[in-house]
């Protein structure tokens, strides 16, 4: 954080919280088998498969904001503990098509509930999963995550310390 400013950055605080929910969730789900990412994962799938879709890695990378070759591994591994399975697209031999499969849905459904309850205790401040204040919240949240980014200029020198001592 820069001296003269009045409190920590906005960007700092985004990481700080997000840094916060990913080790909550890490140790949540842990009992499951489970990381933080690979239960964004199953419940995104979860969620694809209960609206009648069995998506590529591609699909879901894009859906999850991961990156394909991250998710690719996680499904590995996530195959490799028997909760999903991985298949061949028969109308694209690149694409790789993935699902749940029953111990893959049992475990998911466990993980939800478990991160439920993380995620009321998280908002409780605002008043719990369903006010007002966190739905705003959300909508801010979305609108941020919603806004594209310019490609990121290069500072002007190389000891710039208003970039250097405002962001993670």
């Amino acid at each position: 954080m820069s001296n003269g400013s009045p409190g920590p950055t906005p960007g700092f605080l985004v990481w700080r919280l997000a840094n916060k929910w990913r080790v909550a969730v890490d140790r949540a789900v842990a009992p499951l088998g489970l990381t933080h990412a690979q239960y964004s994962l199953v419940v995104s799938l979860h969620g694809m498969q209960r609206a009648g879709k069995r998506p590529s890695q591609r699909q879901l990378a894009d859906h999850t904001g991961l990156e394909a070759l991250y998710v690719s591994k996680l499904a590995r591994a996530l195959e490799a503990a028997g909760l999903i399975e991985r298949a061949r697209d028969p109308r694209d031999p690149r694409a790789v098509r993935l699902a749940l499969t029953e111990e893959g849905q049992t475990v998911t459904r466990q993980a939800i509930a478990v991160v439920q309850d993380l995620l009321q205790q998280l908002l409780e401040p605002l008043g719990g999963l369903d006010t007002a204040r966190t739905h705003a919240f959300t909508d801010e949240l979305t609108t941020l995550l919603d806004a594209p980014l310019a490609p990121s200029a290069q500072p002007s020198a190389p000891n710039n310390k208003s970039t250097q001592e405002t962001t993670p």
